[in-house]
């Protein structure tokens, strides 16, 4: 099997290429094939994180206390999981020491700049200038993160599942909790928010969706996919969490909404892999009726819950009936070959 790929020097095309090949040919063996990221605690627990651009999917997967089995490209077998890569693909626009450290310190000798600006006579970078594009690349090998697990494989099963999504709307929580029918529902939707600027002809926050978290990549309908995260769900007990690195207190164009500081995402996600998360007690958040922990020491209430944090409960609830109702229209695409569970986990307008 050959892969030719023409008109274009982006390196990005080569990778998704074989990832592509990869959603058609493991399938049909009982694989799954993943657009996520991975890593493994020292405590052996393994968690995939799935996210569409923006929504920290490479920044959350790489920490110091967790080893890197890869960032973008898995196989999850019946044996564990597999990074399908040799390296990492990271985005490179702000790039900081102190915000990412361990991408930051693995753009060394060996590894490639794609599309950066940086001064001739010093040649050092300006990770803040996007001039020529906003998709600022680096690819190294995984060897260059410092705690990275190689070879890239595990002989152990998900313990948790991350998906991560950038709710520039203000109306998912910050975390929640999914059953395994919302798990697939949430997987088929892989829902995030493009911003303005990012693209062109992006003038407003855009609610966008890619199903299975890996759209242009999917060989076969995307219920094939869920279908096979069910069944692995079921065999396993993986824990599915939905995760909003994008706003909190309103949407994004107003006067008090704030992008979820990475301080309070990454409280969230030691919660998740120290258990803590998974003990909680729960509350159920309206339309979506998705679980919310009640509390997470660290988080102000205001931040994990947006109701709290809009002020105002007549607003915010016709914010997250209007992202449902995107949610709905989205899924009338796949409706003819989801059963009945997966419907069991999509939005309820009626309750309200």
């Amino acid at each position: 099997m050959e892969m030719v790929i023409l008109g274009t020097e982006y390196a990005g095309e080569m990778k998704k290429g074989v990832l592509t090949l990869m959603m058609y040919i493991l399938p049909q063996r009982g694989l799954l094939p993943l657009h996520s990221s991975c890593n493994i605690g020292y405590d052996g627990t393994v968690t995939l994180f799935f996210g569409l651009s923006g929504t920290g999917k490479t920044t959350l997967s790489a920490e110091p206390t967790r080893k890197l089995i890869g960032d973008d490209e898995h196989v999850w077998t019946d044996d564990g999981v597999f990074n399908i890569e040799g390296g990492c693909y990271a985005k490179c626009k702000d790039l900081s020491k102190d915000h990412e450290p361990e991408i930051f310190d693995a753009i060394k000798f060996g590894a490639v700049l794609e599309n950066v600006v940086y001064n001739l006579k010093t040649h050092k970078v300006d990770y803040s200038d996007v001039t020529i594009t906003e998709n600022t690349r680096c690819a190294y090998p995984l060897e260059f993160i410092a705690n990275s697990l190689i070879p890239a494989t595990v002989n152990k099963h998900p313990n948790n599942i991350i998906f991560l999504t950038c709710d520039a709307f203000g109306a998912l929580p910050p975390v929640s909790r999914l059953t395994v029918a919302q798990a697939m529902y949430h997987f088929v939707s892989g829902y995030t928010t493009k911003m303005a600027g990012t693209e062109i002809g992006i003038t407003k926050p855009t609610a966008t969706f890619s199903a299975c978290y890996a759209g242009p990549f999917l060989a076969m309908h995307p219920m094939v996919y869920a279908k096979l995260l069910e069944k692995k769900l079921e065999q396993h007990g993986s824990n599915v969490w939905l995760v909003n690195t994008g706003w909190i207190k309103g949407p994004c164009d107003s006067p008090t909404g704030q992008r979820i500081p990475l301080k309070y995402t990454r409280k969230i996600i030691d919660a998740i892999h120290d258990g803590s998360l998974e003990k909680a007690s729960y509350t159920q958040v309206p339309v979506f009726n998705l679980e919310v922990p009640v509390e997470i020491p660290g988080i102000p209430e205001d931040v994990l819950h947006q109701e709290l944090g809009w002020g105002n409960r007549e607003a915010y609830h016709a914010q997250i009936v209007d992202v449902a109702k995107k949610f709905i229209q989205n899924f009338d695409s796949f409706r003819g070959k989801a059963d009945s569970r997966v419907l069991s986990g999509e939005p309820v307008l009626s309750t309200q």
